[in-house]
């Protein structure tokens, strides 16, 4: 049994709606009812009365909602009082995707230890719905990720208070050509002539930003290699085997040498907004100093832009 259907059945206990609750977990509809009907089947019969409209908890349901709420509240209350937390020693907890981990956050947490030394840091490194997932399940106190206009998170952006703390750009690059800094390949490319890609793998958050771009623009690509990590992209890349979008900031080093060249205009290129997330409501004392560092962070950047 997953404790995420625990979570599931008591929001729905809680909104009396599929549609609402389905939201609130950030997850679709469907999705949502098969995983109460897995809970359903464990417990071994309905828990829903879906003839109702609205759908109500059956006697099986409503005796078991104290138990799945105690369930619950048993277990974070366990996590905190696990043997060697004590005050002062408590981890804050970041999620991250893997490629922003190691080029934004890595350095944000460097520079926050200077500030806060005795604030200790633990990172889930992760693909970004898994890490959207640790935040809506209290599994980490903050996310740090992209953010794109296009493509909507898999949070209740309602229910986190948001940091913006920068951008970046996801840009399509490649080797240059032989003898020259211009690149191997020009985008968009034609019919007869398809431009080698190298895509992220589908549901990768990167490539559906590039999907939206790549609709919008129309180039003409043959995809030559799939794979979940912009590491692994950028290595293919540098190996000659085609273009791929990466985050600039991914490749900052590879450009200023000039072994990566990016081709096309901006046109080709899409704005990624870099944001923290936090969960307010379950922040701790060693969070909440977290929390404060960030926010001065970003006004830090801020005021810096304006002048």
């Amino acid at each position: 049994m997953d404790t995420v259907w625990l979570h599931d059945f008591v929001c729905l206990a809680r909104t009396r709606s599929f549609t609402r609750a389905a939201q609130e977990r950030s997850i679709t509809q469907s999705a949502f009812s098969r995983r109460i009907r897995s809970l359903e089947a464990w417990a071994g019969g309905p828990l829903i009365d879906r003839g109702t409209y609205p759908p109500r908890l059956t006697p099986a349901g409503i005796e078991f909602l104290p138990m799945a709420r105690a369930i619950l509240q048993q277990l974070e209350q366990a996590q905190h009082d696990l043997p060697g937390r004590a005050p002062g020693t408590a981890f804050v907890t970041f999620a991250a995707p893997h490629s922003i981990s190691v080029s934004y956050l890595a350095p944000m947490l460097a520079a926050m230890a200077k500030v806060h030394p005795e604030i200790r840091t633990h990172v889930i490194s992760d693909n970004l719905h898994a890490c959207c997932h640790a935040l809506n399940e209290g599994a980490s106190r903050f996310l740090l990720c992209y953010r794109n206009s296009c493509v909507p998170l898999d949070l209740d952006e309602q229910r986190f208070e948001r940091i913006d703390l920068g951008s970046d750009r996801l840009v399509p690059v490649c080797v240059p050509a032989a003898g020259s800094n211009r690149p191997a390949w020009r985008l968009p490319g034609a019919r007869r002539a398809p431009i080698p890609g190298l895509a992220y793998a589908r549901g990768a958050f990167l490539g559906a930003v590039v999907e939206t771009l790549l609709a919008r623009r129309g180039a003409v690509l043959e995809i030559r290699h799939v794979d979940a990590f912009a590491a692994a992209l950028k290595a293919r890349a540098l190996d000659g085997a085609g273009v791929a979008w990466l985050p600039a900031s991914h490749a900052a080093e590879e450009l200023r040498l000039g072994s990566l060249v990016v081709t096309g205009g901006s046109n080709w290129e899409a704005r990624l907004d870099v944001a923290l997330y936090a969960d307010v409501g379950r922040l701790e004392e060693h969070d909440r100093r977290a929390l404060g560092y960030f926010r001065d962070l970003a006004r830090t950047r801020f005021s810096a832009s304006r002048g």
